[in-house]
């Protein structure tokens, strides 16, 4: 027999299920506080050689593809398919007797009750009665008695099912996202103007993945807000397959072109370095800053070189340019062109600051007791190209999850359980007819195996209509 299996003992256990289910709440809590998939020299800063050896044998740093994930995501699965079967047996028998039963003096037992006295006699009132449980009841069954008869009545017996649909919508969310995680990618690609690829580089592990067909970028269009920041960004797409155009879009943020189950999402831009441009070519430009402080408000306007310092107003230090970059970056996105140096304050450790051209109130991010940033007019010194000429490339998100429907599917079961699970009972009433002289005496008693309180609202209100019938 099934209990008494150790193996299968082990898996209809419920603490097995609050067990799983702890330890992915903890992990995913991990994977929160731990950044995944970054640069392991990051990691490896941040944590020093043992954690980050340790961090990287359990896969800590990419763990939702690590084997131990998948493996608890497995035990769930089986734990809730094992827990399942386990009771299906007995509920199956409840929705699907050989024989239905009613009982009235289960009925007679229940606080449920309304009794009300009517003109008629037992015999002119069941045909009124049986037809109006037919449309509240499915199925129905008269008993004649000495003095009346007995109406029983019942629907959704198979609500019983409901928590089992439950079951099933969180099993095939666990399959759809392993699914994802096996057979799907996530990964990235930097394409200049007028240029192609046909494969990204992953995320995760940096290797190649082709896609099987052509990103050409047609144009690439940027629209900025007067505070400098980029307002739109947009990227005019086809898809190439043995050189024929399969499908043109212009993509935006968070309006991604998808095709044969991949999604190409706009992620960033830049701009692209000039072909002869080196660093000396700026280094003897004279600079304009300007240097705002947050103590007295005041904002004065400095001029330097990469390479000399300039003393900071109020008492507030040195700053040093030290390079000017045409195409840098920031946490991994590109802000294009960009002077970077060296604030030395009065007190406290020198720090690097990056200004780019494009962002005047970037350094507000910093959050020091000085704010430096370009003087706009004086952008156009740092680039020999005319801003006519300059060439952006767009950075787009490339991923393919093949469990997405799955997933979908999952969560569309999962209201469809939920709806019935707690919307829905197996409701049964009993309406017992009894003569007594020229009227007949009604008792109408119910039961439900959820929501005792919304079935005796509808004891209630089967009995006014039962009383108001003539």
């Amino acid at each position: 027999m099934k209990n008494k299996n150790p193996v299968w003992k082990f898996f209809v256990s419920v603490k097995l299920t609050v067990f799983l289910l702890l330890s992915l709440a903890a992990t995913s809590v991990i994977g929160t506080i731990i950044p995944q998939n970054a640069d392991p020299e990051i990691y490896f800063h941040k944590f020093g050689p043992f954690l980050f050896r340790l961090f990287e044998v359990l896969d800590i740093f990419d763990m939702y593809h690590a084997w131990w994930f998948q493996l608890l995501l497995f035990l769930l699965i089986t734990n809730i398919v094992v827990c399942s079967i386990d009771r299906l047996s007995a509920t199956w028998k409840l929705v699907f007797p050989k024989k239905i039963m009613f009982n009235l003096a289960r009925f007679e037992k229940l606080k449920n009750k309304e009794a009300f006295s009517i003109d008629g006699l037992p015999g002119e009132l069941e045909d009124k009665y049986t037809s109006f449980a037919a449309k509240k009841f499915g199925r129905q069954q008269v008993d004649k008695t000495g003095d009346g008869f007995v109406l029983f009545a019942e629907k959704w017996r198979w609500a019983r099912f409901g928590v089992y649909i439950v079951h099933a919508s969180v099993i095939l969310l666990i399959i759809g996202a392993i699914i994802g995680s096996l057979f799907g990618f996530e990964g990235f690609a930097n394409i200049p103007e007028g240029e192609s690829v046909d494969s990204v580089r992953l995320r995760n592990s940096g290797r190649v993945q082709p896609l099987g067909f052509t990103i050409h970028n047609e144009d690439f269009d940027i629209s900025f807000y007067d505070t400098g920041a980029p307002k739109e960004f947009r990227s005019s797409l086809t898809i190439l397959e043995n050189g024929q155009p399969m499908l043109k879009k212009d993509i935006i943020v968070n309006d991604p072109l998808r095709y044969n189950g991949i999604s190409i999402y706009m992620a960033s831009y830049g701009e692209m370095a000039p072909e002869k441009q080196a660093e000396h070519d700026f280094s003897m430009e004279i600079i304009h800053l300007n240097f705002t402080i947050k103590s007295s408000g005041m904002v004065y306007k400095r001029k330097t070189e990469i390479g000399k310092p300039v003393n900071i107003p109020e008492g507030n230090g040195t700053f040093t340019l030290t390079a000017f970059n045409p195409d840098a970056e920031f946490r991994g996105q590109n802000i294009g062109a960009a002077l970077a140096g060296t604030l030395s304050p009065v007190q406290g450790e020198p720090m690097e600051v990056l200004l780019p051209l494009h962002f005047p109130n970037f350094d507000k991010m910093r959050r020091g007791a000085v704010v430096i940033s370009v003087a706009d007019q004086q952008k156009e010194t740092f680039s020999p190209m005319k801003k006519e000429d300059v060439r952006y490339y767009s950075g787009l998100e490339v991923n393919r999850d093949p469990g997405v429907w799955v997933v979908y599917s999952g969560f569309i079961i999962m209201i469809v359980g939920c709806f019935i699970t707690f919307f829905m009972s197996h409701q049964q009433i009993c309406i017992e007819v009894m003569r007594k002289g020229n009227k007949s005496d009604v008792r109408i008693m119910g039961i439900a195996n959820k929501n005792k309180i919304g079935m005796r609202r509808q004891v209630e209100k089967f009995a006014k209509h039962l009383a108001n019938m003539r």
